[in-house]
């Protein structure tokens, strides 16, 4: 049955939804799990889910049509084209960004050369790295803020346990350490970069606050 020259069912159907589901619930597991649980901020979650589900049915599309090599190379020239003008993302966005993509377009184009145990341990693999390193001390998220701080007095080494207990307090921030900056006696300031990791913040998780934009700069 046809309309218009289009099948109304085909058998690919069922190979379509069961690869969605499983792409999806791949990119659940990256974005939820590892991505906002140790980035903490809700800025890019839209990106990555959009981007993700629209490449997977790009690919899973075109793996359908048969193309001649330069109508495809148009295609992706056309892609290429387009693009977000905004400020620069973080190395860091851009990896999940380009990992999202990459778990559409595996999940899309496998055939019957790879197995449904292959596409998951594929799939597992991204998923368990990207949670390894996240939790690795050393490649952690740290956040930076400066601040203009007026309280001098307590800048002396004796007084630090005050200083960071002051510091956390007034800002909300569980603070890892700090680094003093120019001082100005005739205004009886300083300036001091805080830092603290977005994961061991507390945080409601429905607030919509991103931590890294929580203090106020003066």
């Amino acid at each position: 049955m046809e309309f218009l020259e289009i099948p109304f069912y085909d058998d690919d159907l069922w190979k379509l939804l069961v690869r969605f589901a499983i792409n999806f619930f791949f990119l659940t597991l990256i974005l939820r799990f590892v991505y906002y649980k140790n980035a903490r901020t809700k800025d890019y979650l839209f990106t990555y889910f959009m981007i993700n589900v629209l490449v997977f049915f790009i690919c899973f599309t075109l793996k359908k049509f048969d193309l001649g090599l330069g109508m495809a190379l148009g295609l992706f020239a056309i892609f290429t084209i387009l693009r977000y003008r905004t400020t620069t993302i973080p190395i860091k966005e851009m990896t999940y960004l380009f990992m999202v993509i990459g778990i559409a377009v595996i999940n899309s184009l496998a055939n019957r050369k790879m197995s449904y145990l292959e596409l998951a341990f594929t799939n597992c693999t991204i998923v368990g790295l990207a949670a390894l390193l996240e939790n690795i001390p050393l490649l952690r998220r740290e956040m930076q803020e400066t601040i203009l701080y007026e309280k001098i007095d307590l800048i002396r080494p004796e007084n630090y346990a005050e200083l960071v207990a002051d510091l956390q307090e007034r800002t909300g921030l569980k603070i890892s350490r700090l680094e003093l900056g120019q001082i100005d006696f005739l205004r009886d300031t300083i300036s001091i970069d805080l830092f603290f990791y977005p994961h061991e913040q507390d945080q409601p998780s429905n607030s919509g606050i991103d931590v890294s934009r929580k203090i106020k700069k003066e």
